[in-house]
């Protein structure tokens, strides 16, 4: 992969917007200031599609890969996240690896530059999570989804600053820290006391790893030998499986009308009917009818993307609702540099397909998450940055 090439991509894109639709409530106020349609129309957006990687040494940290499910590869890999801030603010389990978003920008400070999305599976978290994100700037917010920036310089400690090598020979500068052998995903700082080997992010992962029918380290705890080696795969069969996000833009996807998504869909036309049927009987029957008509069309040319990006500070996020949209009020300033936040990229419902997650009434579901960053995205002493996600889910059960 040619880091310059990818750079580039991200940065070179054009998009047709989307209509502007009128507000169904006259409280909810567009999250960016009203712009002219012929303006709106050159944004420049990317859509990402998830794929099973052809070459798994592709999602190795050293490839600067997009990725959903499984491990995270951490773009720093030594000053990863706070254990505080590694678990959910609600029941305080660690928080899960969603999908993170290879995304450099210009300037030489973010040269290497990745977005990571964690979040609970609990749906009763993200529904606490969606009461408090109304609160208006709380000191402490609570959330069950978090967001990560990292960036890095061309030269630093961790990577060689030419295009790594194909094939998958190129290996990293530096180790990067130990991780949890069960999640594979947050900084393994507690040892069994035991082996003096396993490391784990919390006690509940510990347990859970001694308990667990499959690899259980009550079964494995004698046997095992000490590599140093980062670990490869995490012993938790509950992670969502792993897929490379590919990238498209949309603009060519649209100057060709025959193009439907199939060449990338990895779900099946039978299950995406069913999928957007349901979706289109709740929105009806809940008055969402015309936002979800002009969310529909708008990624009907490819129905399988599972994320939307963009690095223009004039794009939107498409919103399957009216109700439940944030107004600009509602996105904090950046905690870093006091700076203004902005739409970087959203998810889309379709990844909960990917990840196999049933339809369930306490099943994890959304609308979108869409996720604003500091517009310059500033640099600060930590590794990572936290930035802010907004959900909409599909039913606003939680009154706000």
């Amino acid at each position: 992969m040619d880091i310059d090439e990818n750079e580039n991509k991200l940065r070179s894109l054009h998009i047709s917007s989307l209509d502007e639709e009128e507000d169904e409530d006259d409280d909810v106020e567009d999250e960016l200031t009203d712009e002219d349609d012929d303006e709106e129309d050159r944004v420049p957006m990317t859509l990402g599609f998830a794929e099973k990687p052809k070459n798994p040494w592709s999602l190795l940290r050293q490839y600067f890969p997009s990725k959903a499910g499984g491990m995270p590869a951490w773009l720093d890999p030594v000053n990863l996240p706070s254990e505080k801030s590694s678990l959910c603010d609600f029941c305080g389990e660690p928080l899960q690896f969603l999908l993170q978003v290879y995304a450099p920008l210009p300037e030489e400070s973010t040269f290497h530059r990745s977005l990571f999305i964690f979040m609970c599976p609990s749906m009763a978290c993200l529904l606490r999570d969606q009461h408090d994100q109304w609160k208006k700037h709380p000191e402490t917010p609570s959330r069950s989804v978090k967001v990560f920036r990292c960036q890095l310089p061309r030269v630093n400690p961790f990577y060689a600053s030419e295009a790594p090598a194909e094939g998958g020979t190129e290996q990293p500068l530096t180790a990067g820290a130990i991780l949890c052998n069960w999640c594979g995903t947050w900084k393994g700082d507690k040892i069994c006391s035991s082996c003096r080997i396993a490391r784990y992010c919390s006690a509940k992962h510990q347990t859970a790893h001694w308990r667990s029918s499959n690899a259980s380290h009550k079964v494995l705890c004698r046997q095992l030998e000490t590599s140093g080696k980062e670990i490869e795969s995490a012993a938790s069969k509950s992670l969502w499986p792993e897929y490379e996000i590919v990238n498209e833009d949309e603009f060519e996807l649209d100057e060709s009308p025959d193009n439907n998504g199939s060449a990338s869909a990895l779900v099946s036309r039978s299950r995406k009917d069913e999928y957007f049927g349901k979706l289109q009987t709740y929105f009806k029957g809940s008055g969402e009818s015309r936002s979800w008509a002009s969310f529909h069309e708008r990624i009907s040319l490819a129905p399988d993307q599972v994320l939307r990006y963009s690095s223009s500070a004039q794009a939107k996020a498409i919103w399957p609702m009216a109700s439940g949209r944030p107004s600009t009020v509602d996105i904090p300033k950046c905690n870093y540099c006091g700076g203004t936040r902005v739409f970087e990229f959203q998810v889309l419902p379709q990844l909960l397909y990917f990840f196999h997650v049933e339809d369930g009434e306490d099943s994890l579901d959304w609308a979108t998450i869409v996720v604003y960053t500091c517009e310059s995205s500033c640099e600060a002493s930590v590794g990572y940055k936290e930035e802010f996600a907004w959900v909409q889910l599909a039913s606003q059960s939680i009154s706000h």
